[in-house]
């Protein structure tokens, strides 16, 4: 079993899409995986009630009301994608931390979202929670060959933490919130692009 932890306590970053994305490429490659939904909101768990039953299946777990990070899971899973809430507790974000193998924090090209992101990578340094061979930064809903997207590689490029990959900004993953299906799962010539920029952070993680 591998555990997989998307975080960023900044709301909107885009770790549900993040998620969802990442628990159907393995459900595509008809991997055991679980969805663990930390989040009140419980967006991921939405987005597999939608899922078509044609499509192979995706187990949610809510774990939205869980005081601690841990939870049980089926020994049968072999992959287990968390989504992280906005503003985790401390106590609560060790624990995810300590109980996951990979993290990944997915940042926006924005100026409030760049920093935002700055302060919780040195919380996490401060706090004694990263390891840096495990934890990856992805840009999310990126132009590139904008001003925007310069100043966010700057600023990834900075970080002790590697940049796996960018995704970018596209109707795509507005279309798969919507259906129940990730980007993976659509038709190659409609996500073609997608892929690419998938294989990297596929990699990092297998």
């Amino acid at each position: 079993m591998k555990k997989i932890l998307i975080v960023n306590p900044k709301g909107g970053c885009g770790k549900s899409t993040l998620a969802t994305n990442l628990a159907s490429y393995y459900a595509l490659w008809k991997v055991p995986v679980a969805l663990v939904d930390y989040d009140p909101q419980q967006s991921s768990l939405e987005w597999v009630a939608q899922r078509s039953q044609t499509l192979n299946p995706i187990q949610g777990i809510d774990a939205s009301s869980s005081k601690h990070g841990r939870i049980h899971i089926s020994p049968a899973v072999q992959r287990v994608i968390m989504d992280a809430p906005a503003r985790t507790p401390t106590a609560q974000l060790k624990e995810l931390f300590a109980f996951a193998d990979y993290a990944i924090v997915p940042v926006l090209p924005s100026p409030l979202d760049i920093r935002a992101a700055g302060h919780f990578i040195g919380e996490l340094m401060l706090e004694q929670m990263l390891n840096l061979a495990r934890t990856g930064l992805v840009a999310n809903r990126v132009r590139k060959n904008t001003l925007i997207y310069r100043n966010l590689e700057r600023f990834l490029g900075k970080m002790k933490i590697p940049m796996i990959t960018h995704l970018r900004d596209t109707q795509n993953y507005i279309r798969a919130a919507e259906t129940g299906y990730g980007v993976l799962e659509m038709s190659p010539h409609q996500a073609h692009q997608d892929l690419v920029q998938w294989r990297p952070l596929i990699k990092w993680l297998e």
